[in-house]
């Protein structure tokens, strides 16, 4: 009977000697959960931290069933005016995968320190820094050339001036050809300008006037 007994207690000892080590690694209940920085386009489902933003939401995820959390933000060097200051804060419980979010919310142009303190927390506060920059993102982020606008352009006129060609006025007015010698033109004329037919007709004068001449000499 006393062996029996020495053998159950060994058992149990063993037992709580080998369970040791597991528990003292095991994560102490409501400190297994996590909280990212959400821009108010991404889907809560994604478990991935966005640290700049705009217009932005928190996201929690693996945390205890309908656990209640506490949170504000802070805010954050280089740009805080005063390190330190409280400029959101709120609170909402959990749902039963241990998973919630808060509403959307902006903030000033800045950087920013989230502080998640939670229901049976035994560590610190789960931290996450980030910065908020709107005016990025309402330019589009970067600056865009702007193209010019047309000029109008009355109906009926050209928007450029033809620009004449070097050789159009050159084909536009041809060249003169000579008339060619002995044209219709020419014939009445000889070369000192005289007309042909009073020369003709002085010729037949002094013709006449010789061969009456003669006449007149052969009867007498």
């Amino acid at each position: 009977m006393r062996t029996l007994t020495r053998v159950a207690l060994s058992a149990v000892a063993a037992a709580v000697v080998l369970s040791a080590p597991a528990a003292a690694h095991a994560t102490a209940p409501g400190d297994n959960g996590t909280v990212k920085i959400h821009d108010a386009t991404t889907g809560e489902e994604l478990r991935k931290n966005e640290p700049h933003v705009c217009e932005f939401y928190l996201d929690a995820f693996g945390f205890d069933s309908v656990q209640k959390v506490d949170w504000h933000i802070e805010a954050w060097a280089p740009t805080a005016a005063v390190k330190g200051e409280t400029v959101k804060s709120g609170a909402l419980t959990l749902d039963g995968d241990g998973h919630g979010r808060t509403a959307d919310m902006t903030l000033a142009d800045g950087h920013y320190k989230l502080f998640w303190n939670f229901e049976g927390e035994k560590g610190s506060a789960k931290h996450k820094v980030f910065w908020t920059d709107c005016a990025d993102e309402e330019q589009g982020g970067g600056t865009t050339a702007t193209p010019s606008a047309p000029e109008s352009v009355t109906p009926g006129e050209s928007t450029t001036e033809p620009v004449a060609s070097p050789s159009a006025s050159a084909e536009a007015a041809p060249s003169p050809s000579p008339s060619p010698q002995g044209g219709s033109g020419d014939l009445a004329e000889t070369g000192n300008g005289a007309p042909v037919g009073l020369l003709s007709a002085t010729a037949a004068a002094l013709l006449g006037a010789g061969g009456y001449l003669v006449f007149r000499r052969r009867k007498a």
